[in-house]
């Protein structure tokens, strides 16, 4: 038994049965051992959630064709991360919903990009190719719209259980400045609340294509 066998069984036990179902005492018998045997390895079902986001974030990292930086031009690096996002996602779309509702560290950040090293990945890699502080942000913003809202319901449509997502309070302290400087620089603009402009945005842009497709379709 460890640590990390109890996290893959409960992400196997939630990729079998859906998240509702996920108790202490039914991982430990799907592991052979009574319920208070796992809380020497994960103290609470709290932090056993928190493990299983942690995991599905290390299966992004891990994924063959994801990039830790820009390599062949910004629009590559976000193409593969948004297909590394989505592979696993599928992968594990009853368990998808917590990236979404249980971020194991800062959740002023969004989903389903709410890893700092992520996050960090994500806007150094865009300053890197160009991108002035303020565009990096309102990439950010636009992309994790895009994927969250997508992939939310995609996985909806494979048997997630999308509600209620238990969201976690805002945390006060600020990230190691250290370890991710790009997002220590960048959290005022990152914790503004422009969910309601950016819906509109989102909302003129996709009636605007769907002009396009009207006129096109009215020109044949």
């Amino acid at each position: 038994m460890s640590r990390e066998r109890v996290v893959d069984a409960a992400l196997e036990f939630i990729d079998a049965n859906g998240l509702p179902g996920l108790t202490m005492r039914r991982l430990g018998e799907q592991l052979g051992v009574e319920a208070m045997a796992l809380y020497r390895y994960i103290p609470s079902k709290e932090e056993l959630l928190d493990a299983v986001v942690e995991s599905l974030v290390a299966q992004v990292r891990a994924d063959d064709v994801v990039l830790d930086a820009p390599r062949d031009g910004w629009q590559d690096f976000l193409q593969r991360l948004a297909h590394g996002v989505r592979r696993t996602a599928l992968t594990h779309p009853k368990a998808f919903p917590l990236v979404a509702s249980r971020p194991p560290e800062a959740p002023w950040l969004r989903p389903p990009l709410r890893s700092l090293d992520w996050v960090e990945t994500f806007l150094a890699g865009l300053v890197e190719e160009g991108f002035t502080d303020e565009a990096a942000v309102e990439a950010y913003r636009a992309y994790t719209s895009f994927l969250l809202g997508h992939l939310l319901l995609e996985v909806a449509v494979h048997g997630a259980d999308l509600g209620p997502l238990d969201v976690l309070d805002d945390e006060t302290g600020e990230p190691g400045a250290s370890r991710h400087p790009t997002v220590s620089r960048l959290r005022g603009p990152l914790s503004e609340d422009r969910s309601a402009v950016e819906f509109e945005e989102a909302l003129e842009a996709l009636l605007d294509r769907l002009t396009i497709t009207r006129n096109e379709h009215l020109a044949d």
